[in-house]
């Protein structure tokens, strides 16, 4: 006799987007749902419908069908799920749970009854009841009332004392007031193994111990996902409830594939389609940019893109972009297109771009592809600081209800993970700081057992063996939603109808549930308008270039290469500009030697995991460097290579050799491209292999030039740099390092006001400054303005003042009432600052620690003796005396006090403390005697010590980096106070000094010299931590904050694309540095380009 199939369908399920109650993923849920047996299953997580979309995944890998839903709590405490049953039904379920949340603020979703009323068409209501009884008995009336024969009462165990007397009077009471009763699993994690785990989010959502946790532990272990036999075992005293269960995933007939986006509709021109409007638009552009007639090479292109774009429908994406652009001319912020939107005539011809495509010989297909159907992704760069303005705008424009940022889910890392369990599992904060200490920036990878023993504690220890074993299983667990920096989803009808709206964290700035590989899924579009912080300082330094110079240049001036420039390019010379200042970067560039633009280009995009994984940056570096000949089997091959000497640097070159060289169609080409980018999860490439290969073969290459070929494609993975991504980046990078060379104070100044940003810590920016010959002025009362400002001098560059923003906890606000009371008539005393200005005393204390009162002949004691001296607030009277003469009379005179004067070491430390920077000298200095003393070397010393010899250098941290490609080398960078040094550790060698790389601030490296031209390493064979030598200079605690190009300890995340990456995919940075704000650590404000 057949078994009979199953009925039952489990429709209580959580996962972890309820964040901190539910322990697994949805793809995890229905993976063991498919091997359990279930055919449907329901996916209600609490108050959002944010894992729905993980869900409708997890549906169409398992063939396990998703009914999407959401549990709502509401004010009076009663809870319900709810289930749409067609789709004008998911439209009401995320409208209310946007008004639940636009009600509660980030995070909550406040409901009434009243607002569960007026949504409830269409929709299953399941009420949760808790105990049998009268209150229970109103609120299944109220349900009945409402949802007719749509409403049904939960029946779930509860494995307490008389459970089965429950369910049986629960059961009653819901047939006397009609309702039907429906059973259900109450699950909150795929597999009972998670129930550790699950207790501890618990306790972190609770902000208590586990041992405190006691009864707001989720109510007994069975939580776990169980077969339909089982649940139909479990309830065999209540077949209709079973049977409810599959009647209610019969009628639930909604799937998440039905929601249909609509692109808002942009009426540009009176009367004509979008696009008509387009194409309007780019000939007129066309016109204005070739006077004499359209070349037909462009001709031909924008014909083939309108063409594309009309069959495709992306019109209307085109024009919004296109008014974004000219929104931000008109307001005259600087703005920039990048990515594979620089592949376009049309983006470049409408102003979008600034890479002209046709010029490059770049692929549209790369871009849009008629056979891949998936929305284009144009990214427009804004100079930080305003982008606010556009992102208002655009709420403006298409309104709140239509527009809306996309969400980021924040998910645990190590060093979250790690201070998370171990605080809830009651260990010592001093001992779960050990512990991150020992953690690289983002890693996900957990701790091991070595690092633990090289603490000297005991790895057998069961709470700490717990504490490791729980944080590896919470790393990727997301913890909340945040905001993506820039991707505006925008829509036609409501947007709230699609998915429910929630207000971010940040004022009138609001976001949908969903993040970006979401809405990819679902076929969204979105506007990315991202902010680039050197876009910022560019605009900054044109404009200190007219107003200080009156010399008008903006980036569009700059496209003529100047070969002197070049040559401060190919030194190496590039500490602060874009893109080409990091240590890899660094020592490609005297290799390398840039004569012209398109070998920056090729500079960005070499030094990239691609290039270096496809084994093409040292055959073309033999090429460049005239090693090594090119070999093309063919013409046509050179044709796409040549430029590149023969090796393919560019996703579009890849596309190309594919085309030319194999009999790739374009949208097979794009088709391969796409698989690289997930060949290790799929082997997607390997089909393409015999094709490519093949073909090549086919057409007369040699087997082993086709071989290497594809070996080179494949190596690309996702990493591989589209050429007109690296044109767009290239273009940045050499305007500033135009502005370096012709003018380095602007430049210098600029990038001060510019921080957070870039590579490098303000010390050596100054420090870079001053080695060109510019004079560097301390924070002056009398002299200096918020931002560090030009001032005249008799030399060929101007100096740069340090503005206040460089005092370390000085609010703007203060900073600027000090300079606006200061007018033309300057500060005489402190008490004067004071009194004029009107800031609180902590303020003027602000300065004093910077050595602002300098001036005024206040050395750094003295100043600080002053401020101790004034009260609170000034006292009415002599307020009052003052406004009435307009003058300033001094509350009491003090007699003079002598202190005794800081020692030289002491006031650097000072300023490093106060300013993060010193212009009175390095620390290092103060310790070159002891240094010499142990025979440790200078760091400009090296140039001249041959290669291969021993040497050991000491220095500050600068830099610590681990690049994905590297395979676990590190790389570190010190500085003496004569220049900078290089080291290398291998893996190993990383592993038995983590310690004193990653928590010391001063370090000696020893080990083997070696050169490679002007490049310089040391092979690291041993680290030694000083930090004892660096806190005798000032006889007090002291150390010097990396920059926040330190991957150590400014990690900027894991490369989402890595096929090592877990399913947790974090595109955000830790809400926290890994470094305490501690008094005696100097913080380095700045930002990384990873």
């Amino acid at each position: 006799m057949a078994t009979p199939i199953p009925t039952y369908v489990e429709l209580q399920v959580t996962s972890h987007f309820s964040f901190l109650r539910g322990a697994s993923s949805p793809e995890e849920l229905f993976a063991a749902a498919a091997v359990l047996g279930h055919r449907a299953m329901g996916l209600a997580d609490w108050g959002t419908v944010a894992g729905v979309v993980r869900g409708w995944d997890g549906q169409k890998a398992t063939n396990v069908r998703m009914i999407p839903g959401a549990r709502v709590l509401l004010a009076d405490g009663r809870a319900f799920l709810l289930y749409p049953r067609t789709r004008s039904a998911w439209s009401r379920l995320t409208r209310l749970l946007s008004l639940g949340k636009a009600r509660g603020g980030k995070g909550k979703c406040i409901l009434e009854w009243a607002d569960v009323t007026a949504h409830a068409d269409d929709m299953i209501g399941i009420l949760l009841p808790d105990m049998p009884g009268d209150i229970t008995r109103d609120h299944l009336r109220d349900l009945h009332g409402v949802f007719g024969d749509r409403g049904f009462c939960a029946l779930s165990l509860r494995r307490r004392p008389d459970d089965a007397e429950r369910l049986h009077r629960l059961e009653a009471l819901a047939r006397a007031t009609g309702v039907r009763s429906v059973a259900t699993g109450d699950v909150l994690y795929h597999s009972p193994a998670r129930r550790p785990l699950q207790d501890l989010v618990s306790a972190i959502r609770e902000k208590c111990t586990i041992d405190e946790l006691g009864f707001r532990r989720e109510r007994f272990m069975d939580r776990n996902l169980k077969s339909p036999e089982e649940m139909e075992r479990r309830f065999a005293a209540f077949p209709d409830a079973i049977q409810a269960s599959a009647d209610i995933a019969a009628q639930c007939s909604f799937d998440l594939g039905e929601i249909q986006y609509q692109y808002p509709y942009e009426q540009v021109i009176e009367g004509r389609t979008a696009q008509e409007a387009l194409a309007c638009l780019t000939e007129q552009a066309a016109a204005a940019k070739f006077p004499a007639g359209v070349p037909k090479r462009y001709r031909d292109q924008i014909d083939h893109e309108l063409g594309l774009i009309g069959q495709l429908g992306y019109a209307p994406y085109f024009l919004t972009v296109n008014s974004i652009v000219a929104e931000s001319r008109r307001l005259g912020i600087l703005c920039q297109g990048r990515g594979s939107a620089a592949n376009s005539c049309v983006c470049y011809l409408l102003g979008v771009t600034s890479i002209d495509p046709i010029q490059h010989e770049l692929l549209f297909e790369r871009f849009v592809s008629g056979e891949r159907r998936e929305p284009p992704d144009i990214d427009v760069d804004f100079e930080h600081e305003r982008r606010e303005e556009i992102i208002q705008w655009i709420y403006d424009t298409y309104g709140r209800d239509r527009s809306a940022l996309t969400a980021v889910v924040t998910r645990y890392r190590t060093r979250g993970a790690v201070a998370e369990v171990g605080k809830a599992l009651g260990l010592p904060r001093d001992l779960t700081k050990m512990l991150t200490g020992l953690v690289w920036g983002w890693s996900m990878d957990g701790i091991p057992r070595e690092q633990i023993e090289s603490l000297n504690l005991n790895a057998e220890d069961h709470r700490l063996k717990l504490t490791l074993e729980l944080a590896r299983e919470l790393i990727g667990t997301p913890r909340h939603l945040s905001q993506h920096p820039g991707g505006f989803v925008l829509t036609q009808d409501r947007l709230d109808d699609l998915v429910p709206i929630e207000p971010a964290r940040m004022e009138d700035r609001q976001i949908i549930e969903w993040d970006k590989d979401d809405i990819d899924a679902l076929k969204f579009m979105k506007v990315d308008v991202l902010g680039l912080g050197m876009l910022g300082c560019m605009n900054r330094a044109f404009n200190l270039l007219e107003q200080d110079k009156g010399i008008k240049v903006t980036m569009a001036d700059l496209q003529d290469d100047d070969p002197d420039v070049y040559k401060m390019i190919q030194r190496a010379d590039t500490l602060g500009v874009f893109q080409i200042e990091s240590r890899a970067q660094m020592s490609m560039l005297p290799r390398m030697k840039p004569k012209e633009f398109y070998d920056l280009v090729i500079e960005v995009a070499i030094v990239r995991p691609g290039p270096i994984q496809g084994d093409m940056v040292h055959p073309y570096l033999r090429r460049r460097e005239g090693k090594e000949k090119p070999e093309y089997p063919r013409p046509e091959l050179r044709a796409v290579l040549e430029k590149t000497l023969g090796v393919p640097l560019f996703q579009e070159q890849a596309m190309k050799v594919a085309i030319v060289g194999a009999g790739f169609t374009p949208q097979e080409a794009d088709q391969l491209r796409r698989a690289m980018a997930t060949f290790k999860l799929t082997g997607g490439v390997s089909h393409f292999y015999d094709k490519l290969v093949g073909g090549m073969v086919a057409r007369g290459y040699p087997k082993d030039f086709a071989e290497r070929t594809f070996k080179q494609i494949e190596g690309f993975g996702s990493y591989g740099f589209p050429e007109s991504h690296a044109a767009s980046f290239a273009k940045i990078a050499y305007a500033s390092c135009w502005m370096k060379y012709h003018h380095p104070d602007v430049f210098c100044a600029a990038l001060l006001n510019a921080q957070p940003m870039g590579f490098y810590a303000p010390a050596q920016i100054v420090r870079d400054a001053r080695a060109h010959g510019v004079e560097v002025r301390p924070v002056s009362i009398n002299h200096s303005h918020w931002d560090c400002t030009l001032e005249k001098t008799n030399g060929r560059y101007m100096a740069v003042r340090l503005g206040f923003r460089q005092a370390r906890g000085l609010a703007n606000i203060h900073g600027a009432a000090i300079v606006a009371a200061r007018g033309p008539a300057p500060y005489d005393s402190v008490e004067e600052v004071w009194r004029r200005a009107g800031v609180p005393r902590a303020a003027i204390e602000k300065l004093a620690e910077a050595d602002a009162f300098q001036c005024i002949a206040e050395d750094r004691r003295q100043g600080l003796w002053k401020v101790k001296g004034l009260g609170d607030a000034p006292l009415p009277l002599f307020a009052a005396a003052d406004a009435r003469e307009g003058g300033f009379s001094p509350e009491g005179t003090e007699p003079a006090v002598s202190l005794s004067r800081m020692t030289a070491g002491r006031e650097v430390v000072e300023d490093y403390r106060s300013l993060q920077l010193s212009l009175r000298g390095h620390p290092m200095q103060f310790l070159r005697s002891q240094l010499g003393d142990m025979r440790i070397a200078k760091c400009a010393d090296l140039p001249s010590i041959p290669a291969g010899r021993n040497v050991e250098v000491a220095g500050v941290i600068l830099v610590r980096q681990k690049p994905g490609s590297a395979k676990g080398v590190l790389f570190i960078t010190i500085e003496d106070e004569t220049g900078v040094a290089q080291g290398i550790l291998w893996p190993d060698r990383f592993e038995i000094y983590r310690r004193q790389v990653m928590s010391a601030s001063m370090i000696a490296m020893r080990g083997r010299l070696q050169k490679e031209g002007e490049v310089i390493h040391i092979i690291c064979d041993r680290i030694i931590d000083h930090d004892a030598m660096l806190r005798s200079i000032g006889r007090m605690d002291f150390s010097v904050a990396p920059g926040r190009g330190d991957g150590a300890s400014h990690g900027g995340g894991p490369d989402p694309r890595d096929p090592a990456f877990p399913r947790g995919r974090t595109l955000t940075s830790p809400p926290f540095g890994s470094i305490q704000e501690q008094e005696e650590l100097v913080r380095i404000r700045s930002h990384d380009f990873h």
